[in-house]
């Protein structure tokens, strides 16, 4: 019978469906009777971290359950996918067992369990959630929807990263304010934020910042006069961020009008421009003898880096520029670790931009 169900959960991953339904007070029983039924070596559990995946949009639970699946490619986990239907004044919940296997090597394949649940009501969140953690394996909790208070300081507490998504945002300032709210109630754990839209920047930030590697390069730095961000719709936040990142990384003062004076008191001009598809299409930079310019190639997912002097281009170069989709971004995420400080300064320099 066990085996049946094996198979069954093996058809819903290739599927992308929920996996096979449980009773919610049996889900440890029923997990326990799959891995008991594998005893012959090819199939083996794995579990780094407990990932929680929440999110209040309607159809949900299959599109986060394929992003597991590309997930646990790189990164064993327990994965807990939920879907709330707030408005739903009836507390009550369904619920799915399901496993991500990958192969390794030739013949062994690493499994990841998935615990789907449809939650209706707003009670039970947190009792679904803590009563299926993995051991005292650290909690990263993927918020999928904006923040709202009053914070469940129960919640919180146990959650050892917060990720989110701040492009999704309408109004950056005040979702801000509730994560970092919610990092002070898990003042013990030292919760980490961990913003995609910050991960999304990844490639153009190195791009840009390669420009200055030589010594004589750097006194450009405090030569800026212009900044030039083009960008997607939907994704204005995307560029207020690296503008926001060049502030905090050159020390620029905020000039109580919507922009920043560079360390000379000079007013830095800022014009950003909606503009493409991608969340960032073109930087460009003027100094007050050169032009530093980042942009989207058409030959794929590169980005076009060049320099120009005198209305003479040079110093050409072709460099990584993949903008990432949720499953690649939140796995950079995973692999980079660390506490983002660097981060923690730019968000400090977005007020000025909202």
């Amino acid at each position: 019978m066990a085996g049946e169900r094996w198979q069954e959960l093996e058809t819903a991953v290739k599927q992308f469906s929920l996996g096979a339904p449980v009773e919610l007070y049996h889900i440890e029983r029923e997990l326990k009777k799959l891995w008991r039924d594998e005893s012959d070596g090819a199939v083996s559990r794995a579990s780094l971290i407990n990932l929680a995946v929440y999110s209040e949009e309607p159809a949900s639970l299959a599109r986060n359950t394929q992003l597991v699946s590309q997930i646990t490619e790189n990164h064993a986990c327990r994965a807990l996918v939920i879907e709330a239907n707030r408005a739903n004044g009836e507390d009550r919940a369904q619920a799915w067992i399901n496993a991500h296997c990958h192969m390794r090597g030739t013949s062994k394949q690493i499994c990841s369990e998935q615990i789907s649940f449809q939650l209706h009501g707003t009670k039970l969140l947190n009792s679904v959630l803590f009563s299926h953690l993995d051991s005292d394996l650290p909690l990263y909790l993927w918020w999928q929807t904006e923040l709202r208070a009053p914070l469940d300081p129960q919640l919180w507490a146990w959650v050892d990263r917060l990720i989110y998504d701040s492009r999704d945002w309408r109004d950056f300032t005040p979702q801000m304010e509730l994560a970092r709210a919610a990092q002070g109630e898990a003042a013990q754990r030292d919760m980490v934020l961990c913003d995609l839209n910050w991960a999304r920047l990844f490639h153009f930030r190195v791009a840009f910042a390669q420009f200055f590697d030589h010594p004589q390069a750097r006194r450009e730095l405090g030569q800026i006069q212009q900044v030039w961000l083009a960008f997607g719709h939907g994704s204005r936040s995307t560029a207020m961020l690296f503008v926001a990142w060049m502030a905090a990384q050159l020390e620029w003062e905020t000039d109580g009008n919507g922009g920043f004076k560079a360390a000379e008191g000079k007013r830095v001009g800022i014009e950003l421009i909606e503009q493409g598809d991608s969340s960032l299409e073109s930087i460009t930079v003027r100094t007050r003898e050169e032009e530093f310019s980042v942009r989207r190639a058409q030959c794929g997912d590169l980005l076009e880096v060049s320099r120009a002097r005198g209305g003479r281009n040079y110093a050409h170069q072709l460099l990584p520029g993949n903008d990432g989709e949720p499953a690649t971004l939140l796995s950079h995420e995973l692999m980079r670790g660390g506490t983002h400080r660097v981060y923690l300064r730019a968000v400090e320099k977005m007020s000025a931009l909202s």
